[in-house]
């Protein structure tokens, strides 16, 4: 166990009453939760140079990249978070995914989705198919 880990989620708690912003939240919380399971996170927030879209955690696990799509409620009363990916959605994570592949060397990939609803975790992995056909956005 992290020892500093009470102190990460007080702070979280903190910034999050005091921002307002329930998303950067889940992914502080997914951030540390794909780090203590031994992933490499190498990019948070990334946006392609042209177009929309945007990657709210990259990672490596071993020699497999992974994309990683934070959705995040305040509480576990309302709907499952992870249900908010759409097909709009899923077409602009596709494009900036291709984007980044472009940049890089990845012998393997995968969407994931982590859920966040209250204190409950939800990590979907190969969440969404990932098409990696390189036509211009």
């Amino acid at each position: 166990m992290n020892l500093l880990a009470p102190l990460y989620k007080l702070a979280d708690g903190l910034r999050h009453r005091r921002l307002h912003n329930t998303g950067q939240y889940g992914e502080d919380v997914a951030h540390r939760y794909l780090r203590r399971r031994g992933y490499q996170v190498v990019a948070r927030n990334w946006r392609p140079p042209s177009g929309p879209g945007e990657l709210d955690i990259v990672a490596w696990q071993g020699n497999t990249l992974v994309f990683v799509e934070v959705k995040t409620r305040s509480s576990a009363a309302s709907s499952a978070p992870e249900r908010n990916v759409d097909a709009e959605k899923t077409r602009a994570l596709q494009r900036a995914a291709r984007a980044y592949l472009r940049r890089c060397e990845a012998p393997h990939a995968r969407f994931d989705v982590i859920g966040i609803a209250g204190d409950t975790i939800e990590h979907f992995e190969d969440a969404m198919v990932l098409h990696r056909d390189h036509s211009p956005d």
